[in-house]
């Protein structure tokens, strides 16, 4: 019982954004840089709102839907709004 008690508490993951806030999921935020996307050409403009982020595990911690795609970011170019 211990041990299933100890992995949950290791699953919770602290996300912050570039000013050090705490991201959870459903959390609204807005590029603070512009993005050019992997493989595409296209650029994801500085100032964009995002709305309910969900976080995850691995290099890129947000996932997010957006008009043009599903996409996987980085915290550190994100501000919580």
């Amino acid at each position: 019982m211990q041990a299933a008690a100890s992995e949950d508490d290791s699953d919770e993951r602290i996300v912050k954004d570039s000013n050090g806030n705490i991201l959870s999921d459903g959390d609204a935020v807005v590029l603070i840089k512009d993005l050019k996307v992997k493989g595409s050409s296209t650029t994801l403009k500085q100032g964009t709102k995002i709305k309910s982020i969900r976080i995850v595990g691995g290099d890129h911690e947000v996932d997010c839907k957006m008009d043009g795609g599903s996409f996987m970011l980085k915290a550190c170019y994100l501000k919580k709004v």
